[in-house]
């Protein structure tokens, strides 16, 4: 049973969407897991098991109590009825209140199919009456963390602070040492510490993670209001 459900295209972009709201959810006491859907193989420095020692690595900085890889093809993840009814299967089985996805909008087709799949997913996992496992079970929300690959003016739902979560965040993103080491010339950990402070000042606090929802966000108190 869990409190939160990620849903990731890739091992990786969880930590890069939301790692510091995973620390931080962990902190709270929430049980969270990661469901990545394919492997993300290939790359040009990677392997699948790199990856899969890389993703160990990154789930043991976090402290995430459950990850499973449902072992889809990447570079042609599609939304089909298979793959909706392997998804629904695990928010049935693990019954979380609330869903995490890519936004939306995405140039990377695999993160675009998988914002699909967990909608469509979310609707069928509340079906009686189908031959998926366990008993219905509808989240109460999906919201969705940003992970792009198009420059665009982000208008989220909400920014959270995760200033105090942030160096654990880098460390899980510095685990996947082939995708964001290898090779690279360290401007792209550069750019999203500046990311995360743009974001974080917007809200007044050191670093942030945006989120957005297509559903209202609903709140008994105003105190959590940074």
């Amino acid at each position: 049973m869990l409190d939160v459900l990620i849903i990731a295209p890739h091992p990786d972009d969880a930590e890069l969407g939301m790692g510091g709201a995973i620390v931080k959810l962990i902190a709270e006491g929430k049980k969270v897991g990661v469901l990545d859907l394919t492997s993300g193989e290939p790359t040009p420095h990677g392997s699948p098991d790199i990856r899969e020692r890389e993703t160990d690595a990154a789930t043991q900085v976090l402290g995430l109590q459950w990850r499973k890889n449902l072992g889809l093809p990447n570079r042609s993840l599609e939304p089909s009825l298979e793959n909706r009814a392997k998804i629904a299967g695990i928010v049935r089985q693990t019954k979380p209140r609330w869903l995490f996805a890519p936004y939306w909008i995405d140039a990377h087709p695999d993160h675009a199919a998988a914002t699909k799949l967990v909608d469509d997913a979310r609707f069928w996992a509340k079906l009686t009456k189908s031959d998926l496992p366990d008993a219905p079970h509808h989240p109460e929300r999906i919201y969705n963390y940003f992970c792009v690959h198009l420059k665009m003016a982000l208008q989220p739902a909400f920014v959270l602070d995760i200033s105090m979560e942030w160096e654990t965040k880098l460390a899980s993103i510095r685990a996947y040492e082939s995708q964001f080491i290898t090779g690279r010339d360290g401007s792209f950990l550069d750019q999203l510490r500046d990311e995360a402070s743009y974001w974080g000042k917007t809200i007044g606090v050191e670093y942030g993670e945006p989120f957005a929802c297509r559903e209202p966000i609903g709140m008994e108190t105003l105190a959590g209001l940074v």
